[in-house]
């Protein structure tokens, strides 16, 4: 039997933690469970939430991030976390149910309509997002996902470490909204949704 060792590393945000299992976990996409409920799509995130101190489990290419309820320290859910993990990834178990999504797929309710004029900004803006901003958010354990553009504003939304990540709000007015504006002049402003 092979012998599997699963490293983890510390995330901006102090309630989520990074696990990587040395293999890959999402060949595409991303996947975001913020509730026990939406964790009924995965038998690997349903465990995780079923220690009942986890408040969120996201599946990156090569990593899972795990975020702590309030009040919850690491010390204690790390090793129970960690034998979930290796349980599921020894066992080759499927990280999905049959007939559930395996990526994150946006909802129309919150996706904004871009103008159509407004097309090759959009681009850009998608562009530097994809091969700037998510490969380094990517490295904390999360993921930024462009949800719009409207009269100069970039709306983009939060997932994993990032999401409830109390250096969120510097890494997205200073550090993204400073490039994008960098790069692209028709940026004003960038927001969470």
């Amino acid at each position: 039997m092979q012998r599997m060792l699963i490293e983890t590393e510390a995330t901006p945000n102090p309630a989520t933690l990074k696990f990587l299992p040395g293999r890959v976990v999402m060949d595409a996409g991303t996947r975001d469970f913020a509730t026990p409920e939406e964790a009924d799509a995965s038998p690997l995130a349903e465990a995780l939430f079923a220690l009942g101190d986890v408040t969120g489990v996201f599946f990156g290419r090569d990593f899972v991030s795990v975020t702590a309820a309030p009040g919850v320290s690491w010390p204690g859910l790390k090793p129970d976390v960690l034998a979930i993990l290796l349980d599921h990834f020894s066992a080759a178990m499927p990280l999905f149910k049959p007939a559930s999504a395996g990526f994150s797929v946006p909802s129309a309710e919150d996706d904004f309509q871009d103008d159509p004029a407004d097309a090759e900004i959009v681009e850009q803006i998608r562009d530097l997002i994809d091969t700037r901003v998510r490969p380094a958010v990517a490295n904390d354990g999360g993921d930024i996902v462009y949800r719009g553009f409207d009269k100069g504003k970039v709306f983009l939304r939060m997932h994993g470490a990032c999401a409830g990540c109390p250096s969120s709000t510097a890494t997205l007015k200073n550090g993204i909204e400073q490039l994008l504006k960098y790069y692209v002049p028709e940026v004003t402003e960038v927001r969470a949704v």
